[in-house]
């Protein structure tokens, strides 16, 4: 597939799926949202790629949020639609670790793209927020269930409410992204976020990410009963043995995935 609002890209066992409309703000239409999607795909089935990194073109913007023009004509029964929303739901549930690298603003849709990845890094002159309010809507792709989660309900409605963006540094303290930087060191950053989990165990890290999610809104006893089945699979594999020989033999593992 030919993409015209997005950059496919790999380095190493990273893929890269960069939003490439930096003259409105990498706006995300429902073009824009179908590319990514396909891409997503893409790097899901490419054995060879470990972790997938989600980033804006240029300095200024992550994503800008979705395409005002195409909400205006939107009728209630849209709501309802496959759209972006099931998008970020494939994104959270990836087999594969996710990383936003948030370079500028990351607003609306944009902002709910990057809570719906694992691991969030954000530039320092990033603005994250979710202003959709403003026009009588609310954030309808998973924004008010997620930055709930990550963030704790009472700053994430006051987030919601007021529109009020939270900058780059501003989101570290409050644990919407894990780390903020210089925007000249983002991307050195992510890599090496990246290439510390590319040295786990595949397997273990799809496990663990199921592990935390399916558990999260469980009752205790249902949640450890995930993680111990999780458990038991990672024992049963050559992963597991790969990795606890490399240890005793003092040496790098190398995982197969199985």
């Amino acid at each position: 597939m030919q993409y015209e609002n997005i950059l496919l890209q790999r380095e190493g066992r990273i893929g890269v799926i960069k939003i490439n409309r930096p003259e409105v703000r990498n706006a995300l239409d429902g073009k824009t949202v179908g590319e990514i999607q396909d891409a997503l795909h893409r790097l899901e089935a490419d054995q060879e790629v470990g972790v997938i990194v989600f980033i804006g073109e240029g300095e200024k913007s992550f994503a800008a949020g979705a395409d005002i023009r195409q909400l205006r004509e939107k009728k209630a029964l849209d709501a309802l639609a496959p759209s972006m929303s099931a998008l970020y739901r494939e994104i959270e549930n990836c087999s594969k670790a996710t990383i936003a690298a948030i370079n500028g603003f990351a607003l609306g849709g944009g902002c709910e793209l990057a809570i719906a990845c694992d691991i969030r890094i954000a530039a320092e002159h990033a603005q994250i927020g979710l202003p959709e309010l403003n026009l009588s809507i609310i954030p309808g792709a998973g924004g008010t269930q997620r930055l709930a989660r990550i963030i704790g309900k009472g700053r994430a409605i006051d987030m919601i409410l007021t529109g009020e963006f939270v900058t780059g540094p501003k989101a570290e303290e409050i644990g919407l992204v894990s780390q903020c930087v210089p925007y000249e060191q983002l991307w050195d950053t992510v890599k090496e976020k990246a290439e510390k989990i590319l040295a786990k165990g595949p397997l273990a890290v799809r496990l663990a990410k199921l592990s935390v999610n399916r558990g999260f809104d469980l009752d205790m006893d249902t949640a450890l009963t995930i993680e111990k089945l999780a458990q038991a699979i990672l024992f049963g594999s050559d992963d597991k043995n790969e990795g606890t020989q490399a240890f005793l033999d003092k040496r790098e593992a190398v995982f197969s995935g199985k």
